[in-house]
């Protein structure tokens, strides 16, 4: 900023929709951090499916639409360990049955709820809608590393380390993107 505070002319910063991390404090469980990672990836399918029927340049619908896919694959993943960690297949009420839903409305990968996530996309172009999914895959690559750590459970420590290298895979895609300047 030319000047320092000096020139500063009361303009105020235009970020993108707040993370409600605290959300994730209250998992303690493998159980519980499958459920929640059920949620956040059915959230980011949720953005990411939107995303392919909105932005108009194919190779970005492309790579939404891989996304979409992706996220699919997580969550059947995560499915089957809750499956194999609970010795019974998961029942209708899953994952809200383990791990209740914020009341806020649906999240998503980086603690974002879907709806606003989607307002904040309104009239704003590839770049931008690109810097996001890449804060978001970075968040989710992070809260998968700590699930990582903080769980107990062998099989779920190897699920949690397999999304986080793919939460990486995303992240390079999504920045090779953006660096396109499309």
């Amino acid at each position: 900023m030319e000047g320092g505070i000096r020139a500063w002319k009361g303009a105020k910063a235009e970020g993108t929709p707040e993370s409600k991390m605290a959300y994730f404090t209250s998992a303690t469980r493998p159980e519980e951090f499958i459920a929640l990672a059920w949620t956040l990836e059915q959230g980011s399918q949720t953005f990411y499916t939107e995303m392919a029927g909105t932005v108009k340049e194919q190779i970005a619908k492309g790579l939404f639409q891989e996304l979409v896919v992706a996220e699919e694959r997580h969550q059947a993943s995560l499915k089957e360990l809750y499956r194999e960690m609970s010795g019974s297949p998961s029942d209708s009420a899953f994952p809200a049955s383990v791990f209740p839903p914020p009341q806020a409305g649906e999240m998503m990968e980086g603690g974002i709820r879907v709806d606003e996530a989607l307002r904040w996309t309104k009239g704003k172009g590839l770049n931008d809608i690109l810097e996001f999914s890449i804060t978001l895959e970075a968040n989710s690559y992070d809260l998968y590393t700590l699930m990582e750590r903080k769980t107990g459970d062998p099989g779920a420590r190897m699920l949690f380390s397999l999304l986080s290298d793919e939460e990486k895979l995303h992240l390079k895609r999504l920045t090779a993107l953006f660096e396109k300047g499309l």
